[in-house]
């Protein structure tokens, strides 16, 4: 699903692509078949939230190197092919590694040098898991960082909220050297015993933790060879917020799917309660949100494939208008959901708390709604 701009009257038409149709198709079959709700309830205890086997499966269907250069071994689609994955994922409540490593090829695809490219690119093809490590805090507004690199090339600081550090292999942290923001790569076997500290997060079907990189020494060649990092700092929080609203469409999907079972089957004076106006009217507003959302999500997926990848006005006017929607809709969703469940929606066993504890985590990642409107409008308004 996308849209196609037609420059005499700005108007927008829509179209999937075969492509889409296919990735979407073949991404929803797998994560019904790999993530039903039993599933995802079975692991919200375990260490790193998903399944090995499952993991591997997804490797084998080359979603890991979908959106990275046939050079290093990917089938390089773009984004605009994750974001059907990403959607099915979210509906299926997956949580895989995948949007980090993602993420974390994209950072490397426009920050690393050739040969930096070669040698963890290829990797990550062959599900290697990788994963950012930006945040001082919790705060995705911060345009720096306090985290150091020394002239001896010693770090010192913790980073927080690093999502699946837990089985990542690699870490690309943002620090600063030489009086200048700057990528740096760790990998697992150089932190130190206990530097990764989980997070306890709302939404436990996420993993996330704190890791100290204090006192690791990183050779030359894990500097990562570009000096623009303010830019594509800016480039990968955009890509990451799409991906997030993306996700989000599919759990606000799901969640939806749930509301409309539940008013179809629970009665009260001998009707089904999806009768009353009183719930119909708010079930039709979370369709309404869900399909806007939606809309944003795939024209900025659009826009990505037109653009080759570069990230211009519009497309970041796209990106956070898709992330600032598909809060809203998955909060209003996962908020509806409870409400509805009457006092059963408020107990640990409705699945109704799977959505509304997604919802706060999810609009949290890589800004929430205030965070993109509030930098949306200079774009529009200038």
């Amino acid at each position: 699903m996308g849209f196609v701009r037609h420059e005499e009257n700005k108007s927008y038409s829509m179209r999937f692509s075969e492509e889409q149709k296919m990735i979407l198709e073949s991404a929803r079959s797998f994560c019904q078949d790999t993530s039903s709700i039993e599933q995802v309830r079975k692991l919200l205890e375990s260490a790193q939230g998903y399944e090995d086997n499952v993991w591997q499966q997804l490797v084998e269907l080359g979603w890991t190197g979908i959106a990275i250069a046939e050079a290093f071994g990917g089938s390089e689609l773009g984004i605009e092919a994750v974001v059907p994955i990403v959607e099915s994922m979210g509906r299926s409540l997956s949580a895989t590694p995948f949007i980090s490593c993602t993420l974390a090829a994209q950072l490397l695809l426009r920050a690393a040098s050739p040969e930096q490219q070669q040698r963890w690119l290829p990797k990550m093809v062959e599900g290697q898991i990788a994963t950012l490590a930006l945040l001082d805090n919790e705060d995705w507004g911060a345009d720096n960082t306090i985290h150091q690199l020394s002239d001896d090339l010693v770090l010192t600081g913790e980073k927080w909220f690093v999502d699946d550090a837990a089985t990542a292999e690699l870490f690309i942290i943002l620090t600063q050297y030489q009086g200048s923001a700057r990528f740096v790569l760790v990998e697992r076997n150089q932190l130190s015993e206990g530097a990764i500290k989980a997070h306890a997060l709302i939404d436990e079907t996420k993993r996330s933790a704190k890791v100290d990189f204090t006192g690791v020494t990183v050779s030359a060649d894990a500097v990562l060879a570009a000096d623009n990092v303010e830019a594509i700092l800016a480039d990968i929080k955009l890509i990451g917020a799409l991906l997030t609203a993306a996700e989000a469409v599919g759990t606000t999907s799901s969640c939806l799917n749930l509301v409309v079972e539940y008013l179809n089957t629970r009665k009260q004076f001998g009707k089904p309660i999806g009768s009353f106006q009183a719930l119909k009217h708010p079930s039709v507003d979370i369709l309404i949100k869900l399909e806007g959302a939606r809309s944003q999500v795939y024209h900025a997926a659009t826009l990505f494939e037109e653009g080759k990848g570069e990230i211009e006005r519009d497309l970041e006017i796209a990106c956070r208008m898709a992330k600032a929607s598909a809060n809203d809709a998955l909060l209003m969703a996962g908020d509806r959901a409870v409400q509805f469940h009457g006092g059963m929606g408020f107990t640990y066993e409705c699945d109704a708390q799977l959505y509304i504890r997604r919802a706060q985590w999810s609009q949290q990642q890589f800004g929430d709604s205030a965070h993109h409107r509030k930098r949306l409008a200079p774009l529009l308004l200038s």
